[in-house]
């Protein structure tokens, strides 16, 4: 099955690539009065600077059906991968997107994933989707039946360094943002079950907070397999982070990436996104 399309929502934290076949739908992400597409011309620092500077809640929007119905063009077999539905109307969008493509395309097949996660953790699912794909054996019909049950050995984790747009988005009390910034706890979380930021700890200090990383990923019976980390202008302790799991499990395959709007949008300067097999 090589020629299906993999179609993802910026969330993913990917690039559009053609070896993968691989097209990127980019959200829109409002501060104000001021809109920005998410997609490669986006300059992450200047978005931040607009956020922090704002006292307003800022707004994320999905993609419009007539982006995914674009990305969709000229394909027979795609698979389209969401961020959670628990954080977004992007997986409604793609539905009917599917839906409106196959009025005249009859013939296509096409599979809608909700991942119930974000950022890392999509990049996996992609992962495995393409190795699936080498497959000849695997019939389309089945690939979502796979996909579900690979989902279930893929997780996230993340460390924010900042809860002031959460606050401002009304998911924490300002208060308690406040003391978590002047105190410096950072919150270690995860996605929940059902897609939604579920907070796990806290931790003082970024070093404390990477070790509980670790010690959450061991928590969720991670035993070595492919890991990537995706930060929001943070680079130094992405690496940092990369060079304690690689301690622990030397074999594992483990990369660092920059975050795209939408997640450093809720993860804020300095937040780390965590994705990893089991």
């Amino acid at each position: 099955m090589e020629n299906v399309r993999l179609i993802v929502d910026s969330s993913a934290n990917s690039v559009s690539d053609s070896e993968r076949n691989l097209r990127v739908v980019p959200l829109t992400l409002t501060i104000g009065e001021e809109n920005w597409l998410d997609d490669d011309k986006l300059q992450i620092g200047d978005f931040l600077g607009k956020m922090e500077a704002s006292r307003e809640p800022g707004k994320t929007a999905a993609p419009s059906i007539q982006r995914w119905l674009d990305a969709l063009e000229g394909c027979e077999q795609a698979v389209m991968l969401t961020i959670t539905s628990g954080l977004s109307g992007t997986y409604s969008s793609a539905l009917q997107a599917k839906e409106i493509y196959l009025e005249s395309h009859p013939h296509a097949q096409i599979v809608v994933v909700d991942s119930r996660s974000a950022g890392p953790e999509l990049e996996l699912v992609l992962e495995g989707i393409e190795e699936m794909l080498k497959d000849d054996k695997l019939r389309f019909a089945d690939l979502e039946a796979r996909i579900a049950e690979y989902r279930t050995k893929t997780h996230l984790l993340f460390v924010l360094q900042s809860l002031r747009n959460l606050s401002l988005n009304g998911r924490v009390s300002p208060a308690v943002a406040k003391i978590a910034g002047v105190l410096k706890i950072n919150l270690i979380g995860t996605a929940s079950v059902d897609g939604d930021l579920e907070p796990l700890t806290k931790a003082r200090g970024m070093k404390k907070a990477l070790r509980e990383l670790v010690k959450q990923m061991a928590n969720m019976k991670y035993q070595g397999g492919r890991v990537v980390i995706d930060h929001c202008e943070n680079e130094g302790d992405a690496l940092k982070l990369k060079e304690m799991i690689l301690a622990e499990y030397p074999d594992a395959e483990v990369s660092v990436r920059p975050m795209r709007g939408l997640c450093s949008f809720y993860a804020e300067r300095g937040g780390l996104m965590v994705g990893f097999h089991n």
